[in-house]
């Protein structure tokens, strides 16, 4: 049995999230939603679609510099979105989003670990993701790793990035996925989350996959 959502309900959210956000997740302000929109679709047409998600695994190093793949060592699922740390336009609502849902499972019951992999690898390293990530919750991971294995994990979860330009204080700002994935304790991707939806309704449908699978 299935618990994620239709094409149709995950359309109405995207341009939902745009409509009252008026920015799309590039950092890039709009006048409207068709224009957010037509910019997305010329930058990275993927992340308002409907990416063919099949999953896969990956081999990254975690902001504690240990190796980490899809698998979760301690046998939890997962939820990841892929990002960068100091990104302040959809990064800002996904992640907090993602963190809260994180926590109700937890009052639950229900551990799930909160990852984030980097689409800046050059700002985003080691040394420096977990105070960053940390604001956003306690618990979550970083990943970072070189071009080629970041890549791995892009094409595994279908995602984009592109470089929309260089802010003269921020550095480089990126145009990127914007949905959240679910993933089981073997890496095994169950489905995903736009960030439209409420850190209970996130929450609901990842309980319904862990549930399904522990019956």
């Amino acid at each position: 049995m299935k618990y994620g959502f239709s094409k149709f309900a995950l359309a109405f959210a995207a341009s939902t999230f745009l409509a009252n956000v008026s920015i799309a997740h590039d950092g890039v302000v709009h006048e409207n939603l068709n224009e957010a929109l037509k910019h997305q679709e010329e930058t990275a047409p993927n992340t308002l679609g409907f990416p063919d998600v099949k999953g896969g695994d990956f081999d990254l190093i975690d902001h504690n510099g240990q190796k980490r793949t899809s698998k979760n060592p301690d046998g939890h699922f997962q939820l990841i979105f892929f990002g960068y740390a100091n990104c302040k336009a959809i990064c800002s609502v996904a992640l907090p989003r993602m963190s809260a849902a994180v926590d109700i499972l937890t009052n639950d019951k229900i551990d799930v670990t909160p990852l984030l992999i980097t689409v800046d690898p050059e700002r985003d390293t080691v040394d420096n993701m977990k105070e960053a990530l940390a604001y956003h919750h306690e618990d979550m991971i970083g990943l970072t790793g070189s071009e080629d294995q970041l890549d791995v994990a892009y094409k595994a979860f279908n995602v984009e990035k592109s470089l929309v330009y260089e802010h003269p204080e921020e550095g480089p700002i990126y145009a990127h996925g914007s949905f959240i994935y679910l993933i089981g304790p073997d890496g095994d991707f169950k489905t995903l989350l736009p960030p439209i939806l409420s850190p209970e309704r996130m929450a609901e449908v990842a309980k319904g996959y862990i549930s399904g699978e522990k019956s």
